[in-house]
C-alpha cells in the first residue's frame, strides 16, 4: 500500500471526524439558543405590561366570550372522558 492511498484515506477519516465535531457543537449551540429563546419568552410572558385603563365594553364581551367557549370545551372532555370510562352512552338496546 502506497503513502498516497494511506493519505487519501486519512484525510477522509479526519474529514469525518472534523464533520462530527462541527455537528456535535453545532447541535449544542442550537439547543443552547433555543433554551435562551425559551426562557426569555418566559419571562416576557410572565410580567405582562401594566393596562392603565380598564378594559372596554367590547373587550370584556370578548374576555367573557373566551371564558365561556373555555369552560364549554371543559365539560365536554370530561363528558367524553366519562363516555370512554363506561362506555358509550349513546348506544342503543336492540329493539324488537
Amino acid at each position: 500500500m502506497s503513502w498516497d492511498a494511506v493519505w487519501d484515506v486519512l484525510k477522509w477519516v479526519l474529514a469525518a471526524l472534523a464533520a462530527g465535531f462541527v455537528g456535535q457543537f453545532g447541535r449544542v449551540l442550537a439547543m443552547r439558543i433555543i433554551h435562551r429563546r425559551r426562557a426569555a419568552q418566559a419571562t416576557l410572558e410572565a410580567s405582562p405590561p401594566a393596562r392603565e385603563e380598564p378594559p372596554t365594553s367590547d373587550e370584556l364581551r370578548a374576555l367573557q366570550k373566551i371564558e365561556k367557549k373555555r369552560a364549554k370545551a371543559e365539560v365536554k372532555r370530561a363528558k367524553k372522558a366519562a363516555d370512554g370510562e363506561g362506555g358509550s352512552s349513546s348506544a342503543r338496546p336492540d329493539e324488537g
